[in-house]
């Protein structure tokens, strides 16, 4: 059935007869299906007291191609325009190509209002700091997991509710999301944080793959887990920490069940390749540093 008002584009089917099917722009056709694509970054970036993490990691991002993703806590000690000319300095030279997520940080200035200025567009809505968009065959969904500026994240908050509509319009074979607090983490600092539980629910329900996060700041990776951290190889979703991007380095706790792999002593970036059925992951260390972690995983 036609959509009144949507375009459309004709894809080929067979030649014996002749048959066509019309699709919906930006809908995925057989040849989308060879198509790959490349979403790189972490979080806890730059601080201006000691810009030399956040210099090595910005220089393995222009080394490498792909849609930057920003884990949150971008500028450091807060989100002023001051602190923001540091991270301008490093990451600041791929901006163009960043699809940023807030963090706690940012929001040490009231409102986030510089993150939101500075990032325009490409931040989504200043009132809510939570979007989504398409990579390839993939839909990534960018949320705000400071939960008291937008009304809360739990089931029935403002935006679990959105996420769960947008899970909803987007019913494609494969979903990552990212924000900045992780549901778990073994760093000593921060650790598991259950305020996020209902959004891990949510993408749960819909059969995402992946989750990435920082506020941590150490690598860490997850097998794949329920949303009450029991391992589920068939449906769970892997975690990445990757709170790496420059600040610092912080001690690990108690290693939480499924982790996986951990490091706390290499900034760096991690490398996702995003497939037609699955996906691939690389942490890339800054120069002079051996730590490096790889695998790859289907879509459910």
């Amino acid at each position: 059935m036609f959509s009144p008002g949507s375009s459309y584009r004709v894809v080929a089917l067979s030649l014996a007869p002749l048959v066509f099917t019309l699709l919906p722009q930006g809908s995925v056709g057989p040849s989308d299906l060879k198509q790959e694509a490349i979403l790189i970054g972490a979080g806890d970036i730059a601080d201006c007291s000691d810009l030399s993490g956040a210099e090595a990691t910005a220089r393995l991002l222009e080394a490498n191609p792909g849609t930057v993703m920003a884990l949150g806590d971008l500028a450091y000690p807060d989100g002023t325009p001051e602190n923001f000319k540091c991270y301008n300095k490093t990451w600041g030279r791929v901006k163009d190509r960043t699809r940023p997520a807030v963090g706690n940080h940012e929001f040490h200035s009231s409102g986030a209002t510089y993150y939101f200025q500075y990032f325009g567009a490409a931040a989504g809505d200043p009132k809510t700091g939570y979007y989504s968009y398409d990579l390839s065959s993939w839909h990534i969904v960018v949320l705000n997991s400071e939960c008291n500026e937008v009304g809360g994240c739990g089931a029935g908050s403002p935006e679990e509710k959105w996420l769960r509509a947008d899970l909803g319009a987007h019913p494609v074979g494969c979903t990552l999301a990212y924000f900045h607090k992780p549901r778990f983490s073994s760093g000593i600092a921060h650790g598991n944080d259950p305020e996020v539980g209902a959004f891990w629910q949510a993408l749960y329900d819909f059969n995402a793959e992946l989750v990435l996060n920082g506020h941590d700041h150490d690598y860490e990776r997850f097998a794949p887990q329920d949303p009450n951290g029991k391992a589920d190889p068939k449906r769970g979703i892997r975690e990445f920490v990757v709170g790496t991007g420059g600040k610092n380095h912080r001690e690990f706790g108690i290693h939480k069940a499924n982790s996986e792999v951990r490091n706390n002593d290499a900034f760096g970036v991690l490398k996702l390749t995003l497939k037609a059925t699955g996906y691939e992951w690389k942490f890339i260390p800054e120069a002079g540093k051996r730590f490096t972690d790889s695998g790859s995983g289907s879509c459910h």
